[in-house]
């Protein structure tokens, strides 16, 4: 795991296609199971889409090679690596990108296939 500090000092967050995916997809849950309002919902949509609009984030393509060394990670049976960290990892991987995350499984995994990373937990 990286500090804190190190991911404050990025000038340029990036992301791929995946993240933006996933982000839809758990917007529309939380709006579906009455985690959040529709209305909410739709306001988070919509500020995600002018961030990327005004080229806040880089995007990272998700390429053949990717999918190739998420495949080779999982195929280790080493570590309990999950389908979509897998392919997140082999994104950042080559570039050199930190993964910032709350997702303790995610985290777990960088560790174990040396991807750089940093966990996220709540104030409690």
């Amino acid at each position: 795991m990286i500090s804190l500090f190190t991911f404050t000092s990025q000038s340029r967050p990036a992301i791929s296609v995946l993240t933006e995916l996933e982000l839809f997809s758990i917007v529309a849950r939380e709006a579906r199971e009455a985690g959040i309002d529709r209305n909410d919902g739709g306001r988070i949509i919509a500020e995600f889409l002018s961030y990327l609009d005004s080229r806040y984030y880089t995007r990272l393509p998700i390429e053949e090679r990717h999918y190739r060394l998420a495949r080779d990670w999982i195929g280790q049976f080493t570590a309990p690596i999950r389908c979509f960290d897998a392919i997140h990892l082999a994104i950042a991987s080559p570039e050199r990108a930190v993964i910032i995350t709350s997702d303790e499984g995610l985290a777990k995994s960088a560790e174990a296939l040396a991807v750089d990373a940093v966990l996220l937990r709540p104030d409690i």
